[in-house]
């Protein structure tokens, strides 16, 4: 069991929520135990309302024309983007967006946003649920059906597209299956189709044959049972887990854990909240090595650094529009593989962005001079920290709250002379003319640190 450090409990809380305030790590902390803190995280929460009656509207082509699905798509991004910020002490939205990026779908060709709506709910039902369940019901999702073509596949030609990436993405991973096994698996999948807001099965579309063979087995498959077989191959299990392991471990996985993090996944029927105790407990996920090797995705970026801020009312038009320069708009991920992750966030160009979001939520202003709402009032913010008052262990204080890893004393220095600003130590006090300013320009320049871009 790994020790309950406040090293630990903060690894924990970067891995599995987008940020945290000082609030939130008090509460962790307060709670006694490393098993403590994961029980809460994983604590089921009721399904949020929608953010409109727009997601009851039957999609129509009008609906595009005049703007209104461009419109609800960032009225559907706001309102993730809320769950996220009030997520609390709770693990669930996290899970929802490594499920959006595991099962991608892109809005440019899904088009309305009442299906997407509905397959995010679906992910938040699930997120602690049966994996197994959920590749059932999202292989008949209608923002699926759409995204991979199984809306228009029938028996007799069936489209591949979908059964290609439920094998390769989705449950199996490449070298687990042969190219009869998608062909057959397509067949089992035809029949399904989007009618407004529903999906039927019309029987007329389906196969004809007798049965199907698939990974070796003679059956008449249908979804349900199709899906059954696939999650008795030996691949499936190793391959969620790894890609659970990559994303909230370490993005070069140790295959002997993963092993054992498919048997906890098989022996509890594939269901996830099992496999993430496991995983959150483990010595494993708090291996030195790990901790501030993750570079922040543009969610964990933007997200985050509100919670840290503790801004009441963050700009979300603001938080919209950076996502989308940072390259991570929400239900618009590049492809079927969704985003890569990684050191492929970071560029020359991002780099700077990230530094200008940060930048603008002292400011006020954004990199093009746009105005930015609910931007930090820095005086009371900044004398909630004990040390507010004594500029050197505001400092350390600052540091171990915004940065993953220890930074260099020459670092620390450079942070002091900048809130100092040529007085000394001594003298500091947040009643000082223009102190305002100097604390900004210490947050300032500790948020366009190396080390706040990792967690």
């Amino acid at each position: 069991m790994p020790s309950f450090s406040l090293t630990n409990c903060k690894h924990l809380l970067h891995r599995t929520l987008f940020g945290y305030s000082k609030r939130d790590l008090a509460i962790a902390s307060s709670l006694g135990s490393i098993s403590e803190v994961v029980n809460q995280l994983l604590e089921e929460k009721e399904i949020p309302s929608p953010p409109s009656d727009w997601v009851n509207l039957v999609p129509a082509q009008t609906q595009i024309d005049n703007g209104s699905a461009g419109k609800w798509y960032k009225d559907l991004t706001n309102w993730w983007n809320q769950q996220m910020l009030s997520e609390g002490l709770c693990m669930r939205e996290k899970m929802v967006l490594f499920l959006h990026n595991h099962f991608s779908n892109e809005r440019d060709k899904v088009n309305y946003p009442q299906y997407m709506y509905r397959q995010n709910q679906l992910f938040r039902k699930f997120a602690f649920g049966n994996f197994k369940q959920l590749v059932k019901e999202i292989t008949i999702d209608a923002s699926m059906l759409i995204y991979l073509d199984g809306n228009n596949s029938r028996g007799t030609s069936p489209n591949e597209n979908y059964s290609r990436e439920l094998l390769e993405l989705f449950t199996m991973g490449i070298g687990n299956y042969s190219e009869n096994d998608i062909i057959q698996a397509a067949k089992a999948l035809s029949g399904y189709q989007v009618k407004g807001l529903d999906v039927i099965f019309d029987s007329t579309r389906s196969y004809k044959e007798t049965s199907l063979t698939i990974f070796n087995k003679a059956a008449a498959f249908n979804v349900n049972t199709l899906i059954d077989h696939i999650f008795e191959q030996k691949a499936t299990p190793v391959f969620i887990c790894r890609k659970l392991y990559k994303e909230f471990i370490y993005y070069k996985p140790n295959e002997e854990f993963v092993a054992r993090m498919a048997t906890v996944f098989v022996k509890n029927n594939f269901e996830i909240k099992p496999v993430l105790e496991f995983m959150l407990n483990s010595d494993e996920f708090y291996k030195t090595d790990y901790q501030g090797s993750k570079i922040k995705n543009p969610q964990e970026l933007i997200i985050g650094t509100c919670k840290l801020l503790e801004l009441p009312k963050p700009d979300l038009n603001n938080c919209y529009d950076m996502a989308i320069i940072l390259q991570m708009q929400l239900f618009n991920p590049p492809n079927v593989a969704g985003w890569p992750g990684q050191r492929n966030w970071i560029s020359s160009t991002t780099y700077s962005f990230r530094g200008g979001f940060t930048d603008s939520l002292l400011s006020g202003r954004r990199y093009n001079g746009a105005t930015v709402t609910g931007k930090l009032d820095t005086l009371p913010y900044i004398r909630t920290f004990v040390n507010a008052e004594k500029a050197d262990l505001l400092i350390e204080e600052i540091c171990d709250l915004f940065l993953a890893l220890p930074v260099s004393t020459t670092k620390k220095m450079l942070l002091q002379q900048t809130l100092l600003s040529g007085t000394i130590v001594s003298n500091w006090s947040t009643y000082l003319q223009m102190a305002d300013t100097r604390v900004n320009a210490l947050l300032k320049t500790t948020m366009r640190l190396p080390e706040f871009q990792l967690m």
